[in-house]
């Protein structure tokens, strides 16, 4: 059966939750994509030295 919407404010409070569940998960989703590629990227970058710029002379 599908849902009836009524436009009193149970209906409003209602749509305005899912409107901020939406948001919040499309925020985390962009979040999580965020890290997976920083991960990505640091373990494609080769490891940093300790002697980098120092004089072995």
């Amino acid at each position: 059966m599908s849902r009836k919407q009524t436009p009193d404010a149970g209906a409003k409070q209602g749509q305005s939750r899912e409107d901020r569940l939406k948001s919040a998960l499309k925020a985390n989703l962009a979040r999580r994509k965020a890290q997976s590629r920083a991960r990505d990227a640091q373990a494609t970058q080769p490891p940093a030295t300790a002697d980098k710029g120092k004089d072995k002379g």
